[in-house]
């Protein structure tokens, strides 16, 4: 029997992603970071551009707050992209937690093949700032640093 859960748990994951994952409501310790982080955001990854953004949205979902956001290439960059999908599960003053996938192509980085990051992370405001930026910087497919940044709306 316990195969069996463990076999259909496994299934539903791999099949629905991290969103089928049962996940607890996001802890909010600070109301006013909670209204500035709810909505749509410029999202930017520095190897693609701090010119051209992409979108980054957090919703909340019956008390879970979910974060997805797109960066694509211009130019002779097209092909390069850079995604974040998943749950915020804490949201403080100046940073908050996230768990999820974060991918990113950048042509000159790991053979112009993507890079997978799952996992928890931090995004953080630091000084005057008016993003969050990811804390765990170092790229896990190349020895380079990675900018993830989301703005302030």
């Amino acid at each position: 029997m316990i195969k069996k859960i463990i076999f259909a748990v496994c299934l539903t994951v791999a099949f629905f992603g991290f969103s089928a994952i049962a996940q607890d409501k996001t802890l909010v310790n600070n109301a006013k970071a909670k209204t500035m982080l709810l909505g749509e955001h410029k999202f930017s990854l520095q190897w693609i551009s701090w010119d051209y953004f992409g979108t980054a949205s957090v919703t909340d979902e019956n008390g879970i707050y979910y974060l997805r956001g797109t960066q694509n290439g211009r130019g002779e960059a097209i092909e390069d992209y850079s995604t974040i999908e998943g749950v915020i599960t804490s949201i403080d003053a100046k940073e908050f937690a996230f768990s999820g996938k974060i991918i990113m192509r950048i042509s000159h980085i790991n053979n112009g093949e993507p890079c997978e990051r799952v996992g928890d992370y931090t995004f953080k405001i630091t000084g005057k700032r008016k993003y969050w930026r990811l804390q765990q910087m170092d790229n896990p497919c190349e020895a380079v640093a990675d900018y993830v940044d989301i703005y302030f709306r």
